[in-house]
């Protein structure tokens, strides 16, 4: 815990764009004090000035400094998480990590055991949960008013060319990257399973359509499922659309209703009819742009550091925990397992 009067430090991993969001938000919030900024490539290239803290080209340096710290948050590609939580939780602090958690369930189930042994919390990042129109359907469906789930869709058609898999990038790199799920869409998958639970008798369908290039995996996927607690549920996502994004949408169809959340990022209620039931009305929301900083659900970050420093305050609980940000990881690995690949001529 942290006391009431005192600032909650954190030191950020990862100075791209996520990263540098991490930082302007922990230098916003009155409660925190950005202690460290940490990345392999050499400060003077990272455009890191305004944030005006100490710098260290590695994790292991920054841990050995001396320099007091109560939270690090991981932002680098997603093959270092894992192993680089388990860093930090072996120096006694919480982590914060982006999502995913691991690039399966084996590394993030070694980070759950490891916090339990150190004590230490793990926040995993899943900020489109604080998105007005993911607020308002998490308390619809909670609310009982559908009734029964029939079906569920939920459609993720992006673009991602070679505007954003550059050659020196780890963008696409099968050891650091993942895979599609796990860098484009883990965020609707972590709603999906935020709304309904677990699922099961899966199959998928991958293809790889434009980015035999640029990638080692799939740039698009059918998958259809049911779900535990009972409904038909189906995901068919795609990075190959032609020049921007296309949409991110979760269709319900239930016993007393139907809705639709759409947009670029699942940002926009487009669909209501739900019996005896008014949409009440949301704040907006900025989608932002395709090739953006703060692109979509990046700008809730802010929510993710006010929950960090409530929780270690004592005044909430982890909106996202730890094995939530596993339950993600295994429902993609078991997607992928349960996956025939072809190959577009």
């Amino acid at each position: 815990m942290v006391a009431k009067d005192q600032k909650v430090k954190f030191a950020v991993v990862g100075c791209g764009h996520i990263g540098k969001r991490h930082a302007e938000m922990v230098q916003r919030n009155p409660e925190a004090e950005l202690v460290a900024l940490i990345d392999v490539k050499e400060e003077s290239g990272l455009n890191l000035e305004k944030f005006n803290a100490p710098f260290f080209n590695s994790l292991e340096d920054f841990l050995s400094s001396g320099i007091d710290v109560d939270v690090v948050n991981i932002a680098t590609p997603n093959g270092y998480h894992s192993e680089q939580a388990l860093k930090v939780l072996d120096a006694r602090k919480h982590v914060v990590i982006e999502k995913p958690m691991g690039l399966n369930k084996q590394e993030a189930e070694k980070v759950i055991y490891r916090s339990l042994q150190v004590h230490k919390h793990v926040f995993a990042v899943m900020q489109n949960r604080y998105s007005p129109p993911s607020v308002w359907i998490k308390e619809l469906v909670e609310s009982g008013k559908l009734g029964k789930i029939y079906m569920m869709q939920l459609n993720c058609y992006w673009n991602r060319d070679d505007r954003y898999y550059k050659p020196d990038s780890w963008h696409g790199k099968k050891k650091l990257d993942g895979g599609t799920l796990f860098t484009q869409f883990s965020h609707f998958i972590d709603i999906m399973y935020w709304l309904f639970g677990d699922i099961e008798n899966i199959h998928s369908n991958l293809a790889d359509h434009n980015h035999k290039e640029l990638t080692d995996f799939e740039d698009s996927g059918f998958v259809t499922f049911n779900f535990i607690n009972g409904g038909l549920g189906a995901i068919n996502f795609s990075t190959s659309v032609w020049d921007k994004n296309l949409e991110s949408s979760l269709t319900v169809i239930a016993e007393n209703g139907s809705i639709k959340i759409g947009g670029q990022y699942m940002n926009e209620v487009e669909y209501c009819h739900v019996k005896d039931y008014i949409l009440p009305e949301l704040a907006p929301t900025n989608p932002g742009n395709d090739y953006g900083a703060y692109k979509g659900s990046a700008q809730n970050h802010h929510y993710v550091i006010d929950n960090v420093i409530d929780v270690l305050k004592g005044r909430a609980h982890i909106t996202t925990n730890a094995l939530e940000g596993l339950k993600v990881v295994e429902i993609i690995e078991r997607i992928y397992d349960a996956c025939i690949i072809l190959s577009s001529k």
